[in-house]
């Protein structure tokens, strides 16, 4: 079986503008990663774009532009959120992509020179991101799919582009990618969905309930892969994994860490609260 080299269908994938097309293109590439072997698969090279491709809708808005979202009672409410939760899936299905193809030159099959010590990403680092990707369009179809069933679409709210600022702060740093984007931003995934789960079963809604249910969970296991392999590069470089990791988030989150935290999910993602908890209490001079 012969199969594109991984930084191709990235760019494939980043470069598509339809969000439905990109999701299966991305599905059908997982499928095809994970059945092919180590002989077969290679990372190659491309340049990437700074953004990805966009569709003409959703209008894409300043953070600080977007309306404020009400309680999920009301069905107007509840597609505001469930559209907000697919733009957020869209991103996070690039976000695998570009982690995975910016990196090549740290892959196992890197033919140039790497500075010492280097932290030589195995197949392992791919497979993981490769489900992260295919977990993230599982979510970004779900979501869109419920869309319709409510008699919406994405694309119909605006949307913001806050999730892609990340990705450009970090597109020179290895670390700086996953302490921010799994490590803080899917992190507080982890503690906001489940009260969303709680709000749409105290209204009956069982179907997105369980849609979010598998969110969360999906969530978990995606977390858990940036903190491993950030701890595997702070080993390699001799670093704290503590005192790095907050160092990074001071360094390139504008925001904050905000409580509550889910700590039973955060711990089942290896996060320990000694990392996080003490960047919440500086809330103040972020403020």
């Amino acid at each position: 079986m012969t199969i594109l080299p991984l930084a191709e269908m990235a760019l494939a994938v980043l470069m598509q503008p339809d969000p439905h097309e990109k999701a299966r293109m991305t599905r059908d590439f997982a499928a095809q990663w994970f059945e092919a072997t180590d002989d077969v698969v290679k990372t190659g090279s491309v340049a990437l774009p700074d953004r990805p491709a966009r569709p003409k809708k959703p209008e894409l808005c300043h953070v600080s532009k977007m309306p404020k979202r009400a309680k999920a009672g009301s069905v107007r409410n509840k597609i505001a959120l469930l559209h907000a939760l697919a733009h957020i899936e869209l991103n996070a299905i690039d976000l695998a992509w570009d982690v995975m193809a910016r990196f090549t030159d740290m892959a196992w099959d890197f033919e140039g020179t790497r500075e010492e010590p280097s932290l030589v990403l195995p197949r392992a680092f791919y497979d993981d991101w490769m489900k992260v990707a295919n977990d993230e369009a599982k979510h970004f179809l779900m979501l869109s799919s419920r869309l319709v069933e409510l008699g919406a679409s994405y694309g119909d709210l605006p949307a913001h582009d806050g999730l892609w600022d990340s990705s450009l702060k970090t597109a020179h740093d290895f670390a700086a990618r996953l302490a921010i984007v799994p490590m803080v931003l899917e992190a507080r995934g982890l503690d906001v969905t489940p009260h969303m789960i709680v709000s749409m079963k105290n209204n009956e809604d069982f179907v997105t309930a369980d849609m979010l249910q598998i969110i969360h969970d999906d969530e978990i296991t995606h977390v858990r892969a940036g903190t491993v392999w950030f701890k595997q590069w702070c080993d390699v470089h001799g670093k704290d994994i503590e005192t790095t990791w907050q160092e990074l988030v001071r360094t390139y989150f504008n925001g904050v860490l905000k409580p509550p935290f889910n700590h039973p999910s955060r711990e089942s993602a290896d996060m320990i609260r000694d990392w996080y908890e003490p960047l919440a209490m500086e809330v103040g001079d972020k403020a």
